[in-house]
């Protein structure tokens, strides 16, 4: 598991391959990404949007933004911890995910970025 601590956010991630299949006649690798992110500051905060950057060693890397993560815009006060699945595509057995979570910190207005760290994405065929 890869952890990231961004003003007291701390964004925890675990990535497994899924298998590969051909969709519109391409190869396609599938992986699915468990996300646990825990408020670790003394403030309420709430996830508003997110950004991804895909990188795909076969292919031009891929943003996404977007309204919150799966339909939700958590709300984490102080201690608590919010987890979702998700998944995505790539062309290749080998890539990456990066990307930042915009977050809004409800007691006093400010708005910050909680950061993503960086997890590989890699079938273990690959690593033959």
């Amino acid at each position: 598991m890869i952890n990231h601590v961004t003003k007291g956010i701390k964004i925890s991630v675990k990535s497994i391959y899924d298998g590969s299949y051909f969709k519109n006649y391409n190869l396609h690798f599938s992986f699915n990404y468990s996300i646990t992110i825990t408020n670790q500051s003394k403030s309420t905060v709430q996830l508003r949007t997110r950004h991804w950057r895909i990188f795909d060693s076969l292919s031009s890397d891929i943003i996404i933004d977007g309204e919150g993560v799966i339909g939700e815009k958590p709300l984490l006060k102080p201690g608590d911890s919010y987890k979702y699945s998700s998944g995505c595509l790539i062309t290749s057995p080998v890539g990456a995910m990066r990307g930042f979570y915009n977050m809004v910190d409800v007691n006093n207005g400010k708005k910050f970025r909680a950061y993503i760290p960086t997890f590989k994405l890699t079938a273990p065929q690959a690593l033959n």
